[in-house]
């Protein structure tokens, strides 16, 4: 059963042209690891107060987080990335992202 996800994690203001900037250059491999670890129709969205909202499509999530976190990768794009972020307390981006609730879908599924 397909399952969407969306979350929300906030880009510290001044490090946003960055943080786009990066994603417009996304290291193949990582790019790879969340291919294998399940995640499909993967978008972030970016606000210009520096919300970021993912969504994606996978199987399972958590499996889908545990198979990404079992990668060399993605331990260096978290590495990476957790400067641009705040309020994550020291967990890495992908721990402190906050889950949204779907409420309502189109099709109804």
């Amino acid at each position: 059963m397909q399952r969407r996800v969306c979350f929300q994690l906030q880009v510290r203001p001044e490090r946003i042209d960055e943080y786009r900037d990066r994603h417009a250059a996304v290291w193949p491999e990582m790019l790879d690891a969340l291919r294998a670890a399940g995640w499909r129709n993967y978008s972030l969205f970016l606000s210009e107060s520096g919300v970021v909202i993912g969504y994606l499509e996978c199987d399972d999530f958590d499996s889908a987080l545990r198979a990404m976190e079992q990668t060399d990768v993605n331990a260096r794009w978290q590495a990476e990335m957790a400067e641009f972020f705040q309020g994550l307390e020291g967990r890495r981006p992908d721990e402190g992202l906050l889950q949204l609730d779907e409420i309502f879908h189109l099709d109804g599924t």
